[in-house]
């Protein structure tokens, strides 16, 4: 059997895109990238009904928000599980 390399290789495209969410949970944003009172976009929603945005309220740790998110409430973030 031969291997034929002459066929187009978007089902390794369509692979790279499946693993998109990967990228994003290993973020190379730093702590010191976000600020009080900004909107984020979270990477998971805490409850199917909440936004998909969370305002940053304070610093809880170096990697740790306490933000509020519309139709949730107050919750504990670590900065993994969000983007600006």
């Amino acid at each position: 059997m031969k291997l034929d390399s002459s066929t187009s290789d978007c089902a390794i495209e369509g692979f790279w895109h499946n693993l998109d969410w990967l990228r994003k949970s290993f973020s190379t944003e730093s702590p010191d990238d976000f600020q009080a009172y900004s909107w984020v976009k979270l990477l998971e929603l805490p409850n199917p009904y909440s936004f998909d945005e969370a305002l940053l309220l304070c610093h809880v740790s170096r990697q740790e928000w306490l933000a509020w998110i519309p139709d949730h409430g107050e919750a504990q973030l670590h900065i993994s599980q969000f983007s600006h």
